[in-house]
């Protein structure tokens, strides 16, 4: 007999996908195994449909729980909208998972924290920096500061401003280039490049056609690295203005036309949730502050 479907068991369903195991799933809800593994299959039975293969090494999605996966997120999402919507009287409390870069989480995001939590002394934030890719629908971070737009999703965007990069040049190297016959040839310079997983990146594409077929000596997959490489003379580099003045880089040309739009990403479920949209105002009031910091040379 087919089993009355309930909507909770979707939290167990998440859960398996997420750990990857029965024991990292009971771990992550405060739930015994035995209760984790009934659940789970009281939901298969209701779906009358597997939504796991059983192997050694852990629980593995199925084609028909693949195709579930999204659904599943999104009833998730909706059941935290609705908690979230029947406190919207209460207090600005609670954990905000903010996902960004390092370089702008260290020099502008991480330093204005203080006010906000002086406002707001129940909220609590958690800022994830890194060159890992943040997932927005699994509930990674709630919201994110990136230099990509996204383009699917049940996403809520607003466009925070314009990073601005220009050529750079560590002193000693541009040294170099000027004692070169005919003096400086951008097209005879060495480039700190970007690694084969950054290439969609503008000023990756910019390097690669200066280069003209020629082979990167130094490749980065960060800008912190990047700014690194380019200090110790390795070569010119596309650094954002505000990172290169900071180490006193100097600048060959300050519009190579690979500026970059900043754009404040959150789930559309959790953009009137008070504590992401305290956080969210208060990003978008400091990037607006900063904004010529980031666009001037």
């Amino acid at each position: 007999m087919k089993r009355a479907f309930n909507w909770d068991d979707t939290r167990i369903f998440l859960a398996i996908v997420r750990a990857g195991t029965l024991s990292g799933a009971a771990e992550a809800l405060e739930m015994g195994i035995a209760t984790i593994s009934r659940r789970l299959e009281r939901l298969e039975q209701a779906l009358a449909m597997p939504l796991f293969s059983r192997h050694q090494s852990g629980y593995r999605l199925t084609d028909e729980g693949e195709a579930l996966l999204e659904r599943a997120e999104a009833l998730e999402y909706a059941g935290l909208a609705f908690g979230e919507t029947a406190n919207l009287q209460g207090n600005v409390a609670g954990l905000v998972r903010l996902a960004t870069s390092d370089n702008l989480a260290s020099h502008f995001i991480l330093p204005s924290l203080k006010t906000l939590l002086e406002k707001y002394p129940s909220l609590r934030v958690e800022v994830l920096s890194g060159v890992q890719s943040v997932n927005l629908h699994r509930r990674d971070a709630d919201l994110a500061v990136r230099m990509v737009k996204p383009e699917s999703g049940n996403l809520t965007l607003k466009r925070l401003g314009t990073v601005g990069f220009g050529l750079y040049s560590a002193k000693t190297y541009l040294k170099e280039l000027e004692r070169m016959e005919g003096g400086v040839r951008l097209s005879e310079a060495h480039y700190v490049g970007w690694s084969d997983s950054h290439q969609h990146l503008p000023a990756a594409r910019w390097v690669t056609r200066m280069l003209r077929g020629r082979p990167c000596r130094v490749e980065a997959n960060t800008l912190v690295a990047q700014v690194s490489a380019v200090s110790a003379g390795l070569g010119l580099g596309l650094l954002p203005h505000f990172m290169a003045r900071e180490k006193d880089l100097q600048c060959i040309d300050s519009e190579p036309g690979v500026d970059q739009a900043l754009w404040l990403v959150m789930h559309s479920d959790l953009a009137e949730s008070r504590r992401v949209r305290a956080t969210a105002d208060h990003l978008i009031a400091l990037f607006d502050e900063i904004k010529d910091q980031l666009t001037m040379p």
